[in-house]
């Protein structure tokens, strides 16, 4: 943690809302004028796309069948634990981008799919914003969640979660139900073993649930709407957090517990805009203070 170079990470798996998140905190940024050296958790993945389908498939032929994006073998966890770490420290660090589609990776004159080469993070920047995977993964060789200033978790129920992830596949990618189900297994003890665990160290978990019948995922039909759901917000500690502020503001909105607020689905982001704008707020008035 840094109070001259602070980090704010958020961290989901894959179709966990983690986009929804990092919106609300641009707009912030622009409100606020902040600037944020901008990190995205796919470009610390260890392989590009044509390298990925190579080491799986080496590793089925292996025997391994529970290869996949979520492990520590397919990531550069000690390389993101560096990054943070030199950031807090004095406010530099290395990154890259991965380029998702034609869309990105033209600008950079590279196929889509790949990564662009190691640069700086830019200079004099307010904070490093982190979105991805693995941004409060804890391993015997790494603890990259000590460092954060604000860690921030983003997770639907499992359902829910399969749902949007069969949702986009299937639609904007074009798998068979077969294919992203067989992904969503193959997974899975790296889903248990190194995405849940980080959830214990986050200092306020978003939690949606769907409001309508999602008990088979595999023959969903659409995903559920915000209007459809809930959102469960946990603080790790509530000290400070004015929930009946928060409450007054929020329509339809009520403590479950005494650390959990839980409000609309469609009224998320604005809980998120009533939550953070204030941390990001102390966070400039202490970076300010420190010279």
């Amino acid at each position: 943690m840094s109070i001259r170079h602070p980090i704010i990470a958020i961290t989901g798996s894959s179709g966990a809302g983690t986009t929804s998140v990092t919106r609300t905190f641009e707009n912030i940024f622009r409100r606020e004028n902040i600037s944020s050296a901008v990190i995205e958790g796919d470009s610390f993945h260890r392989f590009d796309r044509k390298a990925m389908k190579l080491a799986a498939a080496e590793a089925e032929a292996a025997g391994n069948k529970n290869f996949s994006h979520f492990g520590p073998e397919n990531n550069l966890f000690p390389e993101l634990e560096a990054l943070f770490r030199d950031y807090a420290e004095t406010g530099t660090g290395k990154r890259r981008k991965y380029l998702h589609d034609t869309e990105e990776a033209a600008p950079y004159k590279q196929d889509p799919g790949t990564f662009t080469p190691w640069e700086d993070v830019p200079a004099n920047t307010d904070l490093l914003f982190y979105e991805g995977l693995h941004g409060a993964v804890v391993t015997p060789e790494v603890n990259i969640a000590q460092h954060p200033d604000l860690l921030i978790g983003v997770v639907p129920v499992i359902n829910l979660e399969w749902i949007q992830k069969l949702y986009r596949d299937k639609k904007q990618r074009g798998y068979s139900t077969e294919a992203v189900t067989d992904t969503i297994l193959r997974r899975m003890p790296d889903y248990v073993n190194y995405i849940c665990p980080q959830f214990m160290h986050t200092h306020v978990n978003f939690q949606r649930v769907p409001m309508v019948d999602t008990s088979n995922p595999f023959i969903a039909r659409d995903i559920p709407s915000a209007d459809e759901s809930m959102v469960v917000i946990r603080f790790a500690n509530p000290k400070g957090i004015d929930f009946q502020y928060l409450r007054s503001m929020i329509d339809e909105s009520f403590m479950s517990r005494a650390n959990t607020i839980v409000v609309p689905g469609g009224k998320m982001e604005l809980a998120m805009q009533l939550i953070f704008t204030p941390f990001v707020w102390r966070m400039m008035e202490r970076q300010k203070k420190a010279g």
